[in-house]
């Protein structure tokens, strides 16, 4: 027995509106899969002419393409609202109770954390603020008309790069001081953003997940992160996490993982050892909890040592705001090199009205202390250098805009 095709939903326009879409289609027991306009075509692609009623209620979302390709991910609602539980139980943890709480979602609807806002609202009843990209961008006005409702505990999911850019203004920071929880998640947190936020007493929760998960399988509490922990924290209830011996890559067992990836019509279903699926992430497990180092498939080698470019981004980024440095962004890309294998490459971004030669220069002598195979061999000023929504690195993208130049 089969049932109808999954619905393709366009993640454009009015996301309240899309949302009611979504929710009506699982209603139905349907499958809605979400992509914005531009990416209609490759999903509609991946897609089966019907869908398996074994599924129930689901969803497909993008996942990856950063490092290798584009990957749709089959996610039932059962295990959306899996997550959900879990996270409410985390809350519980925290002190706060769920069905008092009232989440605000900047996220895009095709990213997993901001359909995830959707399914805790409606697991837990409560109320889903959806924020304008654009109002995420103006402070004072966010300030003024996204006030949390009196006598509930306001929860905020936010990617780094949102984080930063609110922090730049006072009423930024007034207006996330009246949060009770902040996920922050989607890329590495910066330690002088940590450090920043802290300070100003922002109640972060750095939290590590994908699309296979369903978002968060780890947060670190807010009280925690206030007293200095780094780290995403320890599992939540619906999750294990262990390290692959010797090489460090973490894999998780959860009920929130998808049951695959779809392809040219066919389920492929996710890749599990005894239920443990390798999340392509290099981590450290601690008394503290989860740390993660950098994309397995996105280390290089480089002079005979093993260089993972997220980790040199992060220090040189740490470098950069202790100096005070006029630096927006900064991506690391290899590129091939006769003698020592592979060698980074900087694109740069300086402040709007920075002149980026200084800026280079300063990088390249703080870059100095760095170990020889760290160094950025090439700086190149990219003044559109940007990341995605969800805060992601589109690599391929900026591979492709640097690969014309010598």
């Amino acid at each position: 027995m089969t049932a109808a095709a999954p619905q393709l939903v366009a993640a454009a326009g009015d996301r309240g509106a899309l949302a009611e879409q979504v929710l009506a289609l699982w209603r139905q027991g349907a499958t809605a899969a979400i992509a914005v306009p531009e990416e209609q075509g490759p999903l509609g692609a991946a897609l089966p002419a019907a869908v398996d009623p074994a599924w129930g209620p689901a969803v497909v979302l993008g996942s990856g393409g950063s490092l290798g390709g584009r990957r749709w991910c089959l996610q039932p609602l059962a295990h959306l609202q899996a997550a959900a539980a879990a996270t409410a139980a985390w809350l519980g943890q925290q002190g706060l109770d769920p069905a008092a709480t009232e989440l605000f979602n900047p996220l895009p609807l095709a990213h997993v954390s901001g359909l995830m806002p959707l399914v805790r609202a409606q697991v837990w009843g409560v109320p889903l603020r959806w924020l304008d990209p654009a109002l995420m961008r103006d402070p004072p006005q966010l300030l003024e008309q996204a006030q949390p409702s009196p006598g509930r505990q306001p929860l905020l999911s936010l990617v780094p790069t949102q984080l930063q850019r609110l922090v730049e203004q006072p009423e930024g920071v007034e207006w996330l001081q009246r949060f009770a929880v902040i996920w922050v998640g989607g890329a590495a947190l910066p330690e002088a953003l940590a450090d920043r936020c802290r300070r100003a007493g922002l109640r972060l929760a750095p939290c590590y997940g994908s699309t296979e998960t369903a978002a968060m399988v780890a947060a670190l509490p807010p009280q925690r992160f206030l007293e200095g922990d780094g780290g995403c924290g320890a599992p939540l209830p619906h999750a294990r996490l262990r390290l692959q011996p010797g090489g460090g890559a973490l894999e998780i067992q959860a009920k929130s993982l998808a049951l695959g990836t779809l392809e040219a019509g066919r389920l492929l279903p996710l890749p599990l050892q005894e239920g443990w699926w390798c999340s392509g992430d290099r981590a450290a497990l601690g008394p503290a909890g989860l740390t993660v180092l950098g994309r397995l498939d996105g280390a290089i080698q480089s002079g005979a040592e093993t260089v993972f470019p997220e980790q040199v981004e992060q220090r040189l980024l740490a470098l950069a705001a202790a100096a005070q440095l006029p630096l927006v962004e900064l991506l690391l890309l290899p590129q091939p090199d006769a003698l020592w294998g592979e060698r980074l490459v900087a694109l740069v971004r300086p402040r709007s009205g920075a002149a980026p030669e200084p800026l280079i220069a300063a990088l390249s002598a703080l870059a100095a202390q760095l170990p020889p195979s760290q160094r950025p061999r090439l700086w190149r000023h990219c003044p559109d250098l940007e990341r995605t929504a969800a805060g992601k690195w589109q690599r391929q993208r900026w591979r492709a805009w640097l690969q014309p130049e010598p």
